[in-house]
């Protein structure tokens, strides 16, 4: 004989379980809407995957799991789908969720099956992949997802599987019917979950001895198979997961952990057929049993009902008489939860629809004060401390809650059942719990917070301390070469000055580098025949090309190569003409420097000549760049356009500058050599020039700075309107670009036309 172990506490409230089990389990007619949530189960909802206005079909998947810790949704039956809106939930907080409306067709047409009899030939990994995309859930308590358990860790050998018959909750044989209706499928739900987890040791359905037809049909279909049947004394509430598992097998399950930490899985033995029929069948889950019972009601009984089906509509199914009904409770009258309102669906975990009268269910009177009798201590069956949670949940102080392990708590009701004073224990436990969990989740943001700014000051810090060595770094190093000149300057050994000797240090590089005339004349003839010989090279490829794009390719480089045959020949020329030797091409450095004064001395005509010659010399070789990129499909097409529109723009810009000036005099102009007065230095001419006008715009009124603004910001509106008339001509891929900065100067100019006039 089967050892059975006891649990502390318990209680034993009236049964009241005959009133639905007259009738044997029927059907009721499909209602006017399905009403399915998107969350029937723990975890994260279901994500929609049918849309509004979409037909569908009897078991067909309308949600899939939104997450590893998820379960499936499928159309309880066919029609269309109407609505994807918040509708009331089945929720003790009475809120609105997201849920899918089915409007029924009344054909019940089923989707295509995929059925699996011998699921033994099936990898179990398979079959629990099936079990979940079929939506399955815990059917006897908060719908936890079957594949999760049916899966567990590596380091969670399994020696044990409990399916829970027990149905312990005063009113509800939903399980019991099934037992005895269907006791065969019971086994083989019990047998596949077996095979699922390795074949475990044992495997046990543990019913509590109020029911001996459900036990005695149970104990006949696991006949010849080693399914164990095993009857235990009615107490409340031994249907709860940890009492159940210290009923049969003598172990505990340790605060803060779950069964399969010590080798146990426990099912519902609703949840064995619904995982049955999805492996074996194909069947996903779209309906489930639930007792209808309650004194209001005319007919009491057990029926197989669609989910998502309205509770209304089941009520008006049974002759419901409002008037004479206390309340609606979804479950039993110890864990369930008062109805706001009938319109919330049957979902899979609606185990018990009760419409008690006022005589069966009066109202719970008034709380009293504790008086301290210790009743709730003896029946709580978690061997918990109901008193002290009670007060510290008033006080709302979560770290003795936690220290007294409220989380134990099953919210079984035994000790509100027994408390003399009618102290609604139960809720203070919930609302704490749910204080808690707040609680940590705002931790947990705060923590994450706080870590990202420490994360963010250790950056900051370390990024000034980086800064503040290399400061330190470039000052000592700054000392040192001080020291090392003020030493140097003291010896007379070298120049004090770093300017002059950094000059004096790059002369004595060019001189040592220094080629003679021979050498040059030998080095620039070298270059010329290289060029002539690149030259016919690309003259011949552009002979023998192949296609089109390879000719154009062609005729680019061949450009590109008489262009450096030209320079070659220009640079030999220069080294023969007369006096070459002394007029400093040998010396880069003086050349430059002559180029820059006789520039500096040129007539302003003859700058902007110059430049605009300069300028066309540019934009003829960016062209040819162009011209090759586009032959190579290069990835620099963009830049290069967008370079020879700016050299188009600078020549006419610089054309219209030359057109304004008056005409040259007849007889030239002699050179002018700047004086030592005059800056020789370009910069520092320019900063010059911005000096005198930043002093000019000091003196200006704020009327005078607007006109002076409105003025400059006409000019580039008229140039910007400019350059985007010519790349709309073009083709230009950048007339979008240069048609947002148009519009931008031109909503700057008008904000600052609008200043000045009010100005």
């Amino acid at each position: 004989m089967t050892q059975i172990w006891t649990i502390p506490g318990g209680i034993h409230p009236p049964e009241n379980k005959h009133q639905s089990l007259v009738e044997p389990l029927a059907h009721i007619e499909l209602p006017a809407e399905l009403v399915l949530p998107l969350n029937q189960h723990l975890g994260a909802p279901a994500e929609p995957v049918v849309s509004v206005g979409e037909k569908v079909k009897t078991g067909q998947l309308i949600a899939q799991p939104g997450g590893q810790f998820s379960a499936a949704l499928h159309a309880s039956s066919s029609g269309e789908v109407v609505a994807i809106e918040d509708r009331p939930l089945p929720h003790p907080s009475g809120l609105t969720g997201p849920c899918i409306v089915i409007r029924p067709d009344g054909q019940d047409t089923w989707v295509a099956l995929d059925p699996c009899p011998d699921y033994r030939q099936q990898n179990p990994v398979e079959l629990v992949q099936k079990i979940r995309l079929a939506g399955i859930a815990g059917m006897g308590g908060a719908g936890f997802p079957t594949a999760i358990k049916l899966a567990p860790k590596a380091n969670q050998p399994i020696d044990t599987l409990i399916l829970n018959g027990t149905e312990c909750e005063p009113y509800i044989t939903a399980d019991d019917r099934l037992m005895r209706d269907r006791p065969e499928q019971v086994i083989e739900g019990a047998r596949l979950m077996a095979y699922l987890l390795g074949e475990p040791k044992r495997v046990v359905i543990g019913v509590e001895d109020n029911k001996p037809e459900a036990i005695a049909a149970l104990k006949q279909a696991a006949a010849g198979s080693n399914v164990e049947v095993v009857a235990f004394p009615t107490k409340y509430p031994s249907g709860g997961e940890k009492q159940l598992i210290t009923i049969l097998t003598g172990r505990e399950v340790p605060s803060g952990k779950i069964p399969a930490d010590i080798g146990i899985v426990l099912q519902n033995v609703g949840t064995a057929v619904a995982a049955w029929r999805a492996v074996v069948h194909g069947e996903p889950l779209i309906s489930r049993i639930t007792t209808v019972v309650g004194e209001a009601l005319e007919i009491q009984r057990n029926i197989e009902v669609r989910l998502g089906t309205p509770v209304a509509h089941v009520l008006a199914a049974h002759g419901f008489n409002a008037a004479a009904a206390s309340r609606l409770v979804l479950g039993g009258p110890m864990m369930g939860y008062t109805l706001e309102t009938g319109d919330v669906p049957v979902v899979k975990t609606t185990n018990c629809i009760l419409a008690p009268s006022q005589q069966e269910l009066p109202p719970p009177p008034p709380a009293q004060a504790c008086i301290r009798c210790g009743l709730c201590s003896e029946a709580c069956p978690a061997s918990l401390l109901p008193q002290q949670l009670y007060w510290y949940a008033r006080a709302e102080d979560h770290d003795k809650l936690e220290a007294y392990n409220l989380f134990d708590c099953i919210e079984c009701g035994a000790c509100a059942y027994v408390c003399p004073s009618s102290i609604p224990l139960v809720q203070y436990y919930r609302a704490a719990k749910g204080d808690i969990r707040q609680a940590r989740i705002d931790k947990e943001k705060a923590d994450r917070s706080r870590e990202r700014f420490a994360f963010r000051q250790e950056r900051i810090a370390r990024q000034e301390a980086e800064k503040e060595a290399k400061r330190l770094e470039r000052a000592k190093a700054a000392a040192a070469a001080k020291a090392k000149m003020a030493a140097q300057k003291t010896s007379g050994d070298t120049p004090a000055d770093p300017v002059a000797a950094a000059i004096a240090k790059a002369r004595a590089q060019q001189v040592s580098a220094q080629q003679s005339p021979a050498d040059q004349r030998a080095k620039l003839e070298r270059q010329l025949a290289s060029a002539e010989g690149r030259l016919k090279q690309t003259q011949d490829r552009l002979a023998c090309a192949e296609s089109e794009e390879q000719a154009e390719k062609f005729r680019a480089a061949v450009k590109a190569a008489e262009l450096k045959l030209q320079e070659a020949k220009q640079k030999l020329a220069l080294c023969d003409a007369p006096g070459s030797a002394t007029t400093g091409i040998d010396d880069p450095v003086a050349a430059a420097i002559a180029r820059a004064q006789a520039k500096m001395a040129m007539a302003p005509d003859e700058k902007l000549k110059a430049n605009i010659e300069s300028l066309r010399t540019r934009l003829v070789k960016a062209e040819e760049k162009l011209a090759e990129a586009h032959a190579e499909q290069s990835a620099n097409t963009g830049a290069l356009q967008l370079g020879v529109d700016k050299l188009r723009e600078k020549i006419r810009s610089a054309e219209a500058e030359l057109a304004t000036l008056a005409p040259a005099p007849s007889a030239k102009p002699e050179a002018r050599t700047p004086s030592a007065a005059e800056p020789v230095d370009a910069a520092s001419a320019a900063i010059e020039r911005a000096k005198a006008k930043a002093a000019a715009r000091a003196n200006m009124s704020e009327q005078d700075k607007l006109r002076e603004q409105v003025s400059s910001l006409e000019q580039r509106l008229a140039k910007a309107r400019q350059k985007l008339a010519d790349a709309e001509a073009e083709g230009s891929p950048h007339v979008e670009a240069l048609s947002t900065a148009a519009e931008k100067l031109a909503s700057k100019l008008a904000d600052t036309q609008s200043k000045l006039e009010n100005a």
